[in-house]
């Protein structure tokens, strides 16, 4: 976290900015997994940890340019746009964008490799865009629901690792390998964060703005006994025994247990790439997708949802 901090805070624009030297000084406070990734990456290929913290720093500015616009398109009380303003929070979030690129063309590898990694930062910016706007549409259904996870949220994932390899050094095939596990990871991120949201008291805006919750989703649109009920609950959820009996009915229609289906498959799906790759030592990796792995399954055990086959062998 210091050395992440200190590329970041080396920038002379940056250093000139004072709320984006506070904003810095806050967030290196607590730890910020996800920065690691990179870091992660270059161990699993066998590279040098220290070279990848500028991918990290890199990450973790562009990581803080999704939240700050995240949380004003979703009108999040906890967002910064209230202590700044949208105005200088957009400002500030296109700055800590821009100072991702000037802190990953700092690293110390061959320009070519720093090339690569400029350029995967840039589809990871690109993609987050698209999916952001493509989420504030609201769009209906379990095929829009993936379109938008797959645009928005597991780019930054792949994105992650994918720098960390190609600042540790990897080849080509297994840098694009790791990325492709980080696709798999976010999804599992993103499920894991849906059946979070979906179980929180009060209701979760999740359940009050429309938004494509995969668990929510389910309840609204498959076809179960108790389907018309769920739809006449949705407006009153902010009723904490509405909320609670809208609830039970995830757990009874199937729709956490449906979750667990798709947990599943994209863990069976990573641990068999992660077979395939040739890594120097797939141990940090691994262990990564087992963290991930872990809350919800804990999650799915207290609700009371069956877990799949995949998933017992890991949660014993």
């Amino acid at each position: 976290m210091e050395g992440i901090k200190a590329q970041v805070l080396a920038l002379p624009e940056v250093a000139a900015w004072p709320e984006m030297v506070n904003y810095v000084e806050r967030a290196t406070h607590a730890p910020r997994p996800d920065w690691d990734l990179p870091l992660l990456a270059c161990q699993a290929v066998g590279g040098d940890e220290s070279v990848a913290i500028p991918g990290a720093a890199a990450i973790a500015c562009l990581q803080v340019s999704i939240i700050l616009v995240d949380d004003m398109l979703d009108e999040d009380p906890r967002g910064e746009h209230h202590r700044f303003g949208n105005g200088p929070t957009a400002n500030l979030a296109l700055a800590f964008q821009a100072a991702a690129f000037r802190v990953a063309g700092r690293a110390a590898v061959v320009a070519e490799r720093r090339a690569a990694v400029v350029a995967s930062l840039a589809g990871l910016a690109l993609a987050t865009a698209r999916g952001q706007h493509q989420d504030v549409q609201n769009l209906s259904g379990e095929e829009n629901y993936w379109r938008v996870v797959r645009a928005k949220s597991t780019p930054f994932y792949g994105a992650a690792l994918h720098v960390g390899a190609l600042l540790g050094n990897a080849s080509p095939d297994v840098a694009e390998g790791l990325y492709d596990f980080g696709v798999l990871l976010g999804e599992v991120i993103q499920i894991r964060d849906d059946l979070f949201d979906a179980f929180q008291s009060p209701a979760n805006p999740d359940w009050t703005q429309g938004r494509n919750n995969l668990p929510i989703l389910y309840a609204r649109t498959a076809d179960h006994p108790d389907r018309t009920r769920f739809t006449n609950l949705l407006p009153r959820v902010a009723d904490p025994l509405v909320l609670r009996e809208a609830q039970q009915i995830l757990i009874q229609c199937g729709a956490v247990s449906y979750c667990a289906y798709h947990l599943a498959e994209r863990h069976r799906q990573a641990r068999q790439l992660l077979a395939g790759l040739l890594l120097a030592d797939p141990t940090p990796v691994i262990e990564l997708l087992a963290q991930q792995t872990q809350s919800l399954i804990d999650l799915l055990q207290t609700s009371g949802a069956e877990l799949p086959e995949e998933l017992v062998e890991r949660s014993g």
